[in-house]
């Protein structure tokens, strides 16, 4: 057994392998060990692919992560006659046949899948608890989410079993469970990574594919893999002149960062969070960049309001599809997720594609305020983790919620105050990450700051945004290992 694994990211331990220090089967036979010891306690693990992970680790590997252990998310990153459950009910039985190109593009780096990660249902949550797979917790207290969607990866990773996993972002899941578990994480542009064959798009382009790591150099280093139009892709965005790894390793010019800690919903903002802005920004100015509070002229609850539209529309065409695919009934969903199934069958068509039109105006907008400063800073979250069950619905409002659904009133409802209840709840804890989405540009969390969520709790991770240019992760990359080599986070890790 590899005694060292925990204390290498995945770009040592290919060295490692590179030099024939280590083989592949004993790095897979130490994830799997650590996975054995921890995940009975944290659930981030769902699917698992041993022998698959032992055949493959046999083989002869080549690419810039050659042996490395590695897990995948349980949601679009398809790996052929392993199930996708998609964190539902309505999916527990459904075997894909084919790699989605995510994952074609994983193995082409050289990484050995033996597992995939949990998610909430259709990853519609930014916690990771399911009627299918039960509650995934967060290693640095375990009575806490996580986060979501990408929760299982984020969980695994923070707790050592890998040093980076599949992840994806289409409202915030790569950047919140990095906030909460303490990890960097990276949402590329849009169409950086290609979601095919399936898709052109996921959620109309505001979701995008990656991982979550405990390292810039990692992150960066698997999106020179990862990157790049597959055939049919809707768009192409240009390379940058030099490998995102490169870039990475060279040291940023003098930035214009502005910041701001307001909710654009004008909700609350744990002190927490606030103080995590104003310290990167001191952090900041120390390292020679000019840092001032600003923040785009973006309409916040106009933006919240496109992005739950999407939403809306998403999940009836998901629960459309797996019904078809599975031939499953809505009692396999779950009620919240069949709630929002049935307001997107109430928006029309003209409305959906109206609620969509907004969008370019957002972007346009942080456009105009990129044209002053280079990166918008602002908290990856408002609030600290939930505890688990804390957000579970109450049972008054699941027995109104089971009375809409019977009555089918859905379009009744849809302009009244449900909806912008259903906005308050699902974005009051995370309003900051959708911005990113909706505007196709790239954005990151960094683990700079940890504070205690309650006195004498344990102490929790707290990430900072950053948000940049449409294409321009090489500048994200830059700072982000200006930041990692200024205040170290490689050595915070939780006790599980």
């Amino acid at each position: 057994m590899f005694k060292e694994y925990g204390s290498y990211d995945a770009t040592g331990l290919a060295e490692l392998v590179a030099r024939g220090e280590v083989r592949p089967a004993e790095l897979l036979e130490a994830a799997i060990a650590r996975a054995e010891a921890v995940n009975p306690k944290l659930n981030a693990i769902n699917i698992p692919m041993l022998e698959i992970g032992r055949a493959r680790a046999g083989e002869r590997l080549s690419g810039p992560f050659a042996g490395v252990p590695f897990l995948i998310k349980d949601i679009a990153q398809d790996y052929a006659g392993v199930h996708t459950t998609s964190g539902s009910r309505a999916l527990r039985n459904w075997v894909p046949t084919a790699h989605a190109e995510i994952v074609n593009r994983f193995l082409g780096a050289g990484v050995v899948i033996f597992g995939k990660t949990a998610t909430p249902e259709f990853a519609l949550k930014a916690l990771t608890e399911t009627e299918l797979w039960g509650a995934t917790r967060n290693p640095w207290d375990p009575m806490r989410t996580p986060g979501g969607s990408s929760g299982g990866t984020a969980a695994a990773v923070a707790a050592g079993i890998v040093p980076m996993a599949g992840a994806s972002d289409g409202g915030g899941s790569i950047r919140i469970p990095a906030s909460y578990c303490g990890l960097f994480g990276l949402r590329p542009s849009r169409g950086r990574v290609p979601p095919g064959p399936l898709h052109g798009e996921f959620w109309d382009g505001a979701s995008s594919e990656h991982v979550l790591t405990r390292s810039v150099r990692d992150s960066a280093r698997m999106l020179d893999a990862i990157a790049g139009a597959d055939i049919g892709a809707p768009f192409v965005i240009a390379r940058p002149q030099h490998s995102f790894a490169e870039e990475a390793a060279r040291e940023p010019e003098r930035l214009r960062i502005g910041f701001c800690t307001r909710s654009p919903l004008g909700t609350e903002v744990d002190p927490a969070c606030i103080e995590a802005v104003r310290n990167a920004a001191h952090l900041l100015e120390q390292l020679g960049h000019h840092v001032e509070e600003a923040e785009p002229e973006i309409d916040g609850p106009a933006l919240a309001r496109c992005f739950i539209n999407m939403y809306f529309g998403q999940v009836a065409a998901n629960m459309d599809e797996a019904k078809h695919a599975t031939g499953a009934t809505d009692a396999d969903f779950e009620l919240d997720t069949r709630a929002l199934g049935m307001f997107g069958k109430a928006l029309s068509a003209g409305e959906y594609v109206s609620s969509r039109k907004q969008w370019n105006g957002f972007a346009r907008a942080l456009g105009r305020f990129h044209q002053t400063y280079d990166l918008y800073l602002i908290p990856s979250t408002a609030m600290p983790p939930s505890r688990i069950g804390e957000l579970a619905m109450p049972a008054a409002q699941q027995t109104l919620l089971k009375m809409v659904l019977r009555l089918g009133v859905g379009k009744r409802l849809l302009n009244s105050g449900i909806v912008k209840q259903l906005v308050d709840q699902s974005l009051t804890r995370v309003p900051f990450t959708q911005l990113s989405n909706l505007t196709g540009t790239p954005s990151m969390s960094v683990p700079l700051h940890w504070a205690p969520a309650e006195a004498g709790g344990p102490e929790l991770p707290v990430g900072v945004q950053f948000v940049a240019r449409f294409g321009e992760e090489a500048t994200l990359l830059r700072l982000a290992a200006q930041l990692e080599q200024a205040r170290p986070w490689k050595d915070k890790r939780p006790t599980v």
